[in-house]
């Protein structure tokens, strides 16, 4: 163990000489976590096309039901239907970006369009795609503003809407006579004007902007996500992005310096010395892990000091920093074999790296992603480390959500070294 500790401290040497190299990993993604903050200081996310999201119907009538397939058929949306509590969870773990919900009387205020409140709806969303949840808002608003159209052209609806209202005002306390005979006046001359005039072809959205004062509908947003957690901070939501880069700057760095060690005969001279290549290689895995924890403690010392950063789970936040650290060892040993020069080493890692990045959601919004994209994501360890990182930090994972992410990174990290170390001894026998 001590001759695998010096090995260790030899590396870390080295890497703090090399000015360049040091920047690249220390400085480099604190400059991503600058870049990451202020292009999406005002967006907080990005969203599809096509969102899939969760409909909550707790009207249940039969103008609920109409709205929820008006929904369902559109090209903005694809839904799914559940409860409300499951959806506010579905939202919480980043697996759906929002949710609407339908309040109960929906098909009351649908049909009363003369009096009382407008339609309500409340849009949960995942606060790092608050993007989305504006594009959300707008098809609710257009499709509220359809059906509101559709009232107005269609005469046995405004025919029953009109004797609703004249009812009220025969029975309203705060009328006196003869303000009760000029509204009612008034509803009947309406009444008589809408049955005898000419019918229309209106089509969804023709009527769409112009109601005056009235209101389609009435759309309240909330950010579902733990009490604890301030996303009115951006940076809680970009840093994950953040530390996967200076993940992956690390483990290219180590990558390259034992391709660097190999060309220059530095492995021969240490295969000279009675040192093994387990311990050759488990000095070189130590060195890159110790850097990849100090790399995330000086971004999470900088992002708490700078940028108020408030993780929501420290200790789940700690086991995520570890476990994408042994994820990226693995990854390093892989990397370092993937070249016979430093040239192409430097390259193919780069390059392998840039892949997993934007598979996993590290350089594009995950949610930008088309659907077969998604699928192939799920072997990148960007995807897992985001996740893992994302719900210690703002998401309010438990320790057994944080399992599934956790295990594939381990799992990933100790199958990758050891391939790594194997294809490595083969190309040094």
């Amino acid at each position: 163990m001590n001759k695998i500790w010096i090995l260790a401290k030899k590396d870390l040497r080295l890497l703090i000489r090399d000015k360049t190299g040091a920047f690249f990993t220390f400085g480099f993604p604190i400059m991503y976590a600058l870049f990451f903050g202020m292009i999406f200081k005002n967006m907080g996310g990005g969203g599809p096309t096509t969102m899939e999201i969760i409909v909550v119907d707790q009207d249940q009538t039969q103008a609920s039901q109409a709205f929820v397939h008006k929904l369902n058929e559109s090209d903005s949306t694809r839904i799914v239907e559940k409860n409300l509590e499951e959806a506010v969870e579905l939202v919480q773990k980043g697996k759906k970006p929002a949710y609407v919900l339908i309040r109960e009387g929906y098909g009351e205020a649908a049909q009363n369009i003369f009096g009382g409140n407008p339609p309500a709806f409340e849009i949960g969303v995942d606060p790092s795609k608050r993007v989305q949840s504006m594009i959300l808002e707008g098809v609710l608003m257009q499709h509220a503003a359809d059906n509101f159209s559709r009232a107005f052209s269609d005469k046995d609806t405004m025919s029953k809407q009109i004797a609703r209202s004249r009812e009220r005002v025969t029975q309203s306390e705060d009328l006196n006579a003869t303000e009760r005979v000029i509204f009612s006046t008034f509803f009947a001359a309406l009444d008589s004007f809408m049955q005898n005039a000419p019918s229309g072809n209106t089509t969804d959205g023709e009527m769409g902007g112009g109601f005056g004062s009235m209101t389609p509908a009435v759309i309240t947003t909330k950010e579902i996500t733990q009490q604890k957690t301030d996303t009115g901070n951006t940076f809680n939501i970009t840093f994950p992005q953040s530390l996967v880069w200076g993940l992956m700057g690390c483990a290219a760095t180590f990558g390259i310096s034992l391709v660097v060690e190999r060309v220059r005969g530095t492995l021969v001279r240490l295969r000279m010395s009675p040192i093994s290549y387990a311990q050759i290689l488990a000095g070189k895995g130590l060195a890159c892990f110790i850097c990849l924890i100090a790399v995330n403690g000086i971004m999470l010392v900088f992002g708490m000091l700078v940028f108020d950063l408030s993780p929501n789970n420290y200790p789940l936040l700690v086991l995520a920093i570890l476990c994408s650290s042994v994820c990226f060892v693995g990854i390093m040993m892989l990397l370092s074999v993937l070249g016979k020069t430093e040239a192409s080493a430097g390259g193919i890692g780069w390059a392998v790296l840039i892949v997993m990045a934007m598979l996993g959601g590290g350089m594009i919004p995950y949610m930008f992603l088309p659907d077969w994209i998604k699928t192939i994501a799920s072997v990148s360890p960007v995807k897992w480390t985001v996740i893992a990182m994302e719900g210690a930090i703002f998401r309010g994972f438990t320790l057994g959500d944080m399992m599934l992410p956790c295990g594939v990174l381990l799992g990933i990290g100790v199958v990758c070294f050891a391939l790594g170390a194997r294809v490595f001894r083969w190309m040094e026998s």
